[in-house]
């Protein structure tokens, strides 16, 4: 179990994800469609729509899956924008591949995992989300590539580094 609290104190050359998982955010006429997850991991919180890998799958055809499962629509134009490793001081470690879409099929619906939200651009409610989530959706909003690097404490944000 790793106990780090600071990015210097892990030793990411054999670091290895507990899970792997995907977020994905429809990004449309200057509104993204978020969540308010209702269960699991970030339950309360404001996201875009994601989940763990099933074993074989990709981490885009999870990614259109678990949006698919949660909001009842089918992404469109969908491309990965990041990677975010993140270390939780009680020994949990989860990658996360994130993506970005242009459209989606259908009208989202709230679900048992998902309550659906458009939001303007200029009115993400970054308080209410992960607080790494400030330091990298605008990088996703700017279409550019971000690798990041993040260890937490429950909620609590203790350290990050971008890679790229």
């Amino acid at each position: 179990m790793i106990a780090a609290r600071t990015i210097a104190e892990i030793d990411w050359r054999r670091w290895q994800p507990d899970d792997r998982a995907t977020v994905l955010f429809v990004v449309r006429d200057g509104q993204i469609l978020l969540i308010r997850k209702k269960r699991g991991l970030g339950a309360g919180k404001i996201n875009g729509p994601g989940g763990r890998l099933e074993p074989g799958e990709t981490s885009q055809a999870a990614a259109i899956r678990e949006v698919e499962e949660e909001l009842r629509v089918t992404p469109t134009g969908v491309r990965q924008c990041g990677r975010l490793r993140f270390q939780f001081v009680d020994g949990y470690a989860l990658e996360v591949d994130v993506f970005r879409a242009d459209d989606c099929e259908g009208e989202a619906q709230e679900t048992e995992e998902a309550r659906p939200r458009w939001t303007q651009l200029s009115a993400i409610p970054y308080e209410e989300m992960w607080a790494d989530d400030v330091l990298w959706l605008p990088r996703l909003l700017a279409e550019e590539w971000f690798a990041g690097r993040f260890v937490f404490d429950g909620d609590a944000l203790l350290d990050h580094v971008f890679d790229a």
